[in-house]
């Protein structure tokens, strides 16, 4: 049953990610939806442990880069070196050719590398010398950003903020979680749950989830009334409302359902919304809050 699966992959999150339930849901909700992940928070708070618990519980092949101002593109894509046996230039693929990249700090890097990121994530393949070498899929970049202040760091620009379909925050654990948390550490492992064609069939189901005329009615409110307000500082584009519609789909199959409901898209568009409203300069610690929640206040559910 996908739904006892899918149930059984978050208990076993809940043993890295102690206390935070609903930023492990949306996580692999966003996942589901075949987007790309970016968290957000100060070190220490968890980033790069939830992604490699989802990696490994999905049973999916996992690398990390840690960027870095003098970080290269070639770093990340490959290089084609020559072998004198073979007479010809032999690629050498990069860490981008995984199925979940971890992209650590990923604003510490430079734009240009930044935007080597981009085909990756928005066609599932890279171009480098000419020739076009698609990507493992699945394929996921989850990525971490440190808040802007802190020195040595290159804000996305709105067209990368726009790859990612969810922007997450942890925060610090509530008392109880963080006393669990030392008296017994989280685990460093977890086993698979899913293989490759597992996890492509869920995909699958989340994509076919039915969306009633009354759920996109009250998704193209919420993105047209982004578009009306000239207080916010972006507004939402097509790939937005793309990225919704998958994002809701996707909760509802988490919550063992075959159909939309406005309340799965209520649950989803904070995390959807906010990083692509606020833009590159926004506050990064302001969690799946404000701007977004000022939409849903104002738009209500199409009956």
């Amino acid at each position: 049953m996908p739904h006892a699966t899918l149930e059984q992959i978050l208990t076993d999150l809940d043993t890295v990610i102690l206390g935070k339930p609903r930023v492990l849901r949306l996580a692999l909700c966003c996942l589901l939806a075949r987007g790309h992940l970016l968290l957000e928070d100060l070190p220490g708070m968890g980033k790069t442990s939830l992604s490699q618990a989802l990696a490994s519980v999905l049973g999916l092949s996992f690398a990390r880069v840690q960027f870095t101002a003098d970080l290269l593109p070639a770093d990340l894509l490959g290089l084609s070196i020559f072998d004198p046996q073979q007479q010809s230039f032999v690629f050498h693929p990069g860490p981008l050719f995984t199925q979940v990249l971890l992209a650590d700090e990923i604003n510490r890097g430079s734009p240009r590398t930044q935007s080597a990121l981009l085909e990756a994530m928005a066609e599932g393949q890279i171009s480098q010398d000419g020739v076009t070498r698609p990507l493992p899929d699945p394929y996921f970049v989850i990525a971490t950003q440190n808040p802007q202040e802190q020195t040595g760091t290159f804000p996305l620009p709105e067209s990368q903020l726009d790859r990612f379909l969810m922007c997450l925050t942890l925060g610090y654990p509530d008392a109880q979680a963080e006393r669990q948390m030392l008296l017994q550490p989280p685990k460093s492992q977890l086993p698979p749950r899913l293989d490759d064609e597992g996890l492509r069939r869920l995909q699958t189901l989340a994509s076919q989830v039915h969306a009633s005329p009354a759920a996109l009615d009250y998704l193209l409110a919420l993105v047209q009334a982004s578009r009306a307000d000239p207080q916010l500082p972006h507004a939402l584009s097509p790939r937005a409302s793309r990225g919704l519609l998958a994002a809701g789909r996707a909760w509802a199959l988490l919550a063992g359902r075959d159909y939309l409901l406005p309340d799965d898209l209520q649950a989803v568009f904070p995390a959807v919304a906010e990083h692509r409203l606020r833009g590159a300069h926004g506050d990064s610690r302001q969690a799946e809050a404000s701007l977004s929640q000022r939409l849903l206040e104002r738009v209500d559910p199409v009956q």
